[in-house]
């Protein structure tokens, strides 16, 4: 653990703030997993479009990628996070809802898009996580 910066005291982590760096790590493991199972996928099946079977991977990886960080950040109290997590949870359940309907409908994907969003969403607006995140 690093030392807090000089006139700086060290803040407790609450609760409902970890809860919500858990919910956000576990985006982070399931993106990358689809990105590998993208990316297995690209290797083993022919593809009617390899570039954007690529960049379909490399968004995968990408979101991955910005979902890690957001993870670091929460975990270490900034600011910044509720924004980023909160634009991530709507992207998340616009896919959710996207998941309940059409030709193609996968209501267990649905499901499991839109139960961790609707925590991470309610998690964001709770006094304490507000408090741990507030700019100083």
């Amino acid at each position: 653990m690093r030392e807090p910066a000089p006139g700086r005291p060290e803040r407790a982590r609450p609760v409902l703030l970890q809860v919500l760096a858990g919910v956000v790590l576990l985006e982070a493991v399931a993106m990358m997993v689809v990105a590998v199972l993208l990316l297995l996928e690209l290797l083993t099946q022919p593809a009617s479009s390899i570039g954007g079977g690529v960049a379909i991977v490399v968004i995968a990886v990408l979101a991955a990628g910005w979902l890690l960080a957001m993870f670091h950040g929460t975990i270490r109290g900034r600011a910044w996070v509720r924004g980023a997590v909160f634009t991530w949870q709507l992207v998340q359940l616009a896919i959710a809802i996207g998941s309940f309907q059409g030709a193609f409908a996968r209501p267990d994907i649905g499901w499991i898009l839109l139960l961790p969003a609707l925590v991470a969403i309610a998690l964001l607006f709770t006094p304490s996580v507000m408090n741990a995140t507030r700019r100083t």
